[in-house]
């Protein structure tokens, strides 16, 4: 009796181990998918805002159409990827620089900046990146647990077995494209 015990444990306890694993990689996966769709979603309420932003400042700053129709382009390239978190940083990333474009050409505007429409669009666009930021964090905290569970050793056995990639991290390149440029409004 005590060697079936003892078979039954050393059978037993790896097995609900292997079983524990498995599934915690389960979660985790889902929980990394889940964090990408809050990202997605505050991305794409980016996107909803970017036109209604070009069409305000064109209102004003006609003679400025390559940089409106350069902004476009790149939303347009940013909401077309749907590849990994490294290939839609880099199409994020050079939106945000069109995006310093666009507001480095509303601030040779001072009725521009004055106009309750635009400064509207810029305050919405400033809390969904603020939102973005806060989505990419979890997102990134959710990579990094799996990552760390995927390479750690024991759990890298049942990771290899699962056929389970390694995630990429969402990043910005520059630590300055991480802040939408504000425009001063003044006395606002």
């Amino acid at each position: 009796m005590e060697i079936l015990i003892v078979v039954g444990v050393v059978v037993l306890v790896p097995l609900v181990w292997w079983i524990a694993t498995h599934n915690r990689f389960v979660r985790l996966k889902h929980t990394v998918k889940e964090s990408w769709a809050d990202i997605d979603v505050e991305l794409k309420r980016r996107y909803e805002l970017i036109p209604n932003l070009v069409a305000t400042v064109k209102g004003y700053a006609r003679h400025e159409a390559e940089v409106l129709e350069r902004v476009v382009q790149l939303r347009n390239a940013a909401m077309q990827n749907h590849g990994s978190a490294a290939s839609q940083a880099k199409d994020e990333n050079a939106l945000l620089l069109g995006m310093r474009s666009l507001f480095a050409v509303a601030e040779g505007y001072p009725q521009l900046k004055s106009d309750a429409n635009f400064r509207a669009l810029q305050d919405e666009l400033a809390t969904t990146e603020d939102r973005i930021a806060a989505a990419r964090r979890f997102f990134n905290g959710n990579v990094r647990e799996l990552r760390n569970l995927r390479e750690s050793f024991p759990t890298s056995l049942v990771a290899s077995t699962m056929g389970i990639e390694e995630p990429t991290f969402f990043e910005l390149d520059d630590a300055n494209e991480r802040v939408v440029p504000r425009i001063d409004l003044g006395g606002r």
